[in-house]
């Protein structure tokens, strides 16, 4: 099976090298034999887009990276590291694509999700924030048949970074209130770790550009008639000074977004939408 990783990108030139060579390097379950890394930059202006051009020209750029990202795993292992490094880049094949202006995060992840192959398909941000070594636990419910979606859940983690009590109240408000439309128990709607089966989410109808894209999702996929799971992610949540971009004028947006996907845009799945999918009777809601 082919897993696909969908990575947003805007002026992410300090951790993006170091955020891929994990990707790259995380062992997935012995179904998987490949993974396909979509790179959607969003018009940035620090350099980000001259690393994708060159990583594009050459992915063997990452190889050093790779290498050492192994080497904190299995630091009595260089050489074999080294090999394992080589074969990891070459079970790994990159789309790159270019915004030609600045749309916003949910625009970003809509194009990628279309250019996706994968039969699992999971949203990875470019940061360091999220550990791509939690993509076993993200998986385990699908591949026991337990799931066609995973939420990873921050609050349900036993390892993460203290920071903001703002932002933790903030996304428990978020996500409680998403749940009384959408009649779900998650305990971490705004997370970046959503996993999904690929026709699934090919065959839903977005539309949200920005910071829309959580509570849009979540709102179809409550409707779409399938199996959702939840399970513990670690989490080390930057501050402002590294690079943190939410803001609360995000968080006052994210209730318009839940009230919008939850009363008014209900239409849930793309007019072909694969015939595995659950269809139900959707307002045909084009906004």
């Amino acid at each position: 099976m082919k897993l696909s990783i969908v990575i947003p990108v805007y002026n992410e030139s300090q951790y993006l090298y170091k955020l891929l060579a994990k990707v790259v390097s995380v062992h997935l379950p012995n179904q998987f034999i490949h993974k396909e890394i979509i790179l959607i930059d969003d018009c940035s202006t620090d350099g980000t887009i001259d690393l994708l051009k060159k990583l594009e020209q050459d992915k063997s750029t990452l190889l050093d990276l790779i290498i050492v990202t192994l080497n904190n795993l299995h630091p009595d292992y260089t050489i074999a590291n080294k090999e394992e490094a080589i074969k990891l880049l070459n079970e790994v094949s990159f789309i790159f694509l270019y915004q030609s202006k600045n749309q916003g995060k949910g625009a970003a992840l809509r194009k990628g999700i279309d250019m996706s192959t994968g039969d699992y398909v999971i949203i990875q941000d470019a940061d360091l924030e999220y550990d791509p070594n939690d993509y076993g636990n993200l998986l385990k419910p699908v591949l026991e048949n337990k799931a066609d979606v995973v939420y990873g859940s921050r609050f349900r983690g036993v390892y993460t970074r203290v920071l903001y009590y703002k932002h933790m109240l903030g996304n428990k408000f978020l996500t409680t209130f998403s749940n009384i439309f959408s009649d779900l128990n998650l305990t971490d709607m705004e997370t970046c770790y959503k996993l999904f089966n690929g026709n699934l989410i090919r065959s839903i109808y977005l539309s949200s550009n920005r910071f829309g894209f959580e509570p849009e999702i979540t709102a179809k996929i409550a409707r779409a008639n399938v199996s959702i799971y939840e399970v513990p992610i670690s989490y080390y949540g930057r501050t402002y000074a590294e690079g943190k971009k939410i803001s609360w004028k995000d968080g006052i947006s994210a209730i318009w977004f839940i009230l919008k996907y939850n009363l008014i845009c209900r239409r849930v799945f793309k007019e072909n939408h694969h015939a595995d999918c659950i269809s139900i009777s959707n307002d045909n809601c084009k906004l």
